[in-house]
């Protein structure tokens, strides 16, 4: 397996950055928007762009944590999956941003916007990913893109949260 670094921790931190002043200035301050990562990779995007935010607006944001396995339309129905959301906040009439590391087809998206509606009516649901990479399978489009990184099929792009973020394409 070939793995291609696209992105140093530098440049991702500096996207991150970024990132949080767009969600910022759209919402005119940060006053009613509600941090929610896609769990695993998503909540720790979302937990730097808190952190970023946090030092723009001068206080701390809180990260909810949505896991929307259950809602996935690839999976076993008969399967039992137990809910590992960790919502810290109403959502109701919040100003939602759904942060991901990468959108592909848009299925854990859609699964997201289903999943969200158990927590809440939010005012608005806005979403955030490092890389889109094309490819969609639902009508799903970020309003917050890090990077547009046009890729093959086969490939796949593994943002490394660790020590810092990566950003990679493997093939």
């Amino acid at each position: 397996m070939a793995r291609r670094l696209i992105m140093s921790p530098e440049r991702v931190q500096r996207m991150l950055v970024r990132l949080s002043c767009e969600i910022v200035e759209r919402n005119r301050g940060a006053s009613n928007v509600e941090l929610v990562g896609i769990r695993r990779r998503g909540s720790a995007v979302a937990a730097a762009i808190a952190r970023e935010m946090g030092v723009l607006e001068g206080r701390t944001f809180e990260v909810n944590d949505l896991d929307v396995s259950a809602y996935r339309d690839d999976r076993d129905p008969r399967e039992e999956i137990a809910d590992m959301s960790r919502m810290a906040r109403e959502i109701a009439d919040r100003d939602v941003v759904l942060v991901d590391d990468v959108l592909f087809t848009g299925r854990t998206a859609r699964a997201a916007l289903d999943a969200l509606v158990h927590y809440g009516r939010p005012r608005s649901v806005q979403m955030v990913v490092l890389v889109d990479r094309g490819h969609r399978e639902y009508p799903i489009q970020p309003d917050y893109i890090g990077l547009f990184l046009q890729t093959k099929h086969r490939e796949r792009v593994d943002v490394d949260v660790n020590d810092g973020f990566t950003i990679h394409v493997v093939e």
